[in-house]
């Protein structure tokens, strides 16, 4: 699971590669459409799809000569997990200082 969310958020951590996450969200795309979104090269296109695909946050599915990137929701799954400890932790944390707020008003 470590090395899944690590890679998740690595796959994440560069702008164009979330860019490329949005866009998928939309609908399915191939290479060629992805490339034609961003001033770099197919093959630069390409290296993003890789770490992607890596992260689990996207599938690549062959259809002839073409390949169909799509994104894998499920993806996110370690992604958010991680997160929800944080909004466990600002809860608690502002349950408590409202608790001090109202114990000092009184």
């Amino acid at each position: 699971m470590q090395h899944q969310t690590q890679n998740a958020f690595r796959a994440l951590a560069d702008p164009t590669r979330r860019d490329i996450v949005q866009m998928l969200a939309t609908r399915d795309m191939t290479i060629a459409e992805l490339t034609e979104q961003f001033d770099m090269t197919r093959a630069a296109v390409k290296k993003h799809l890789t770490v992607l695909s890596d992260g689990g946050l996207i599938t690549v599915e062959s259809r002839g000569r073409e390949r169909i990137n799509r994104l894998e929701p499920q993806g996110m799954v370690p992604i958010l997990d991680w997160l929800s400890f944080f909004d466990q932790f600002w809860d608690d944390r502002l349950n408590n200082l409202k608790e001090a707020i109202e114990r000092k008003d009184r």
